[in-house]
């Protein structure tokens, strides 16, 4: 069993989905599946279908929040040293090719969202930049090409 390191606030969300989807979420399918039943036969009742099969999903996914809280184990900032790259680090860096610089947070894969610019520790480019100073320079190296970022600024 691989444990997911999650921060405090991310179990918390977690948590409150699971919440959401146990009552709400289950309420309303089963509101559905009882309005689709009441139309007649099933066995030709596409809002039958529909609701079974957003159920199934439902139980999905409240199956797969529930695993992944039963093995993650909570981690702070301060858990790690200074100075260095590590999980819930904050790191600024500048692509050494195009000049552009960039902010990621460090987080597990199970909190992972590139939208929120948090990227997994274990990605490659979280992997290059794991363990990095400021100053140093991690390189990602792709199939055909290597990229150079160099870290400008660790936070937590």
């Amino acid at each position: 069993m691989a444990t997911n390191f999650l921060s405090k606030e991310r179990v918390q969300e977690l948590e409150e989905e699971l919440n959401t989807l146990k009552t709400k979420g289950r309420r309303d399918v089963a509101k559905k599946i009882a309005e689709a039943r009441s139309h007649g036969d099933l066995s030709e009742n596409a809002d039958y279908d529909a609701a079974k099969e957003e159920q199934g999903l439902l139980e999905l996914r409240i199956a797969k929040i529930g695993k992944i809280l039963a093995e993650s184990e909570v981690i702070k900032s301060s858990d790690f040293p200074e100075g260095k790259v590590y999980l819930l680090s904050k790191v600024k860096v500048r692509n050494k090719q195009n000049g552009m610089e960039m902010e990621y947070k460090i987080v597990s894969p199970a909190e992972a969202d590139f939208e929120q610019d948090k990227i997994a520790n274990t990605s490659p480019l979280g992997k290059a930049l794991m363990g990095k100073s400021v100053g140093e320079v991690a390189v990602l190296e792709m199939p055909n090409r290597k990229t150079e970022f160099e870290i400008i600024s660790i936070t937590k």
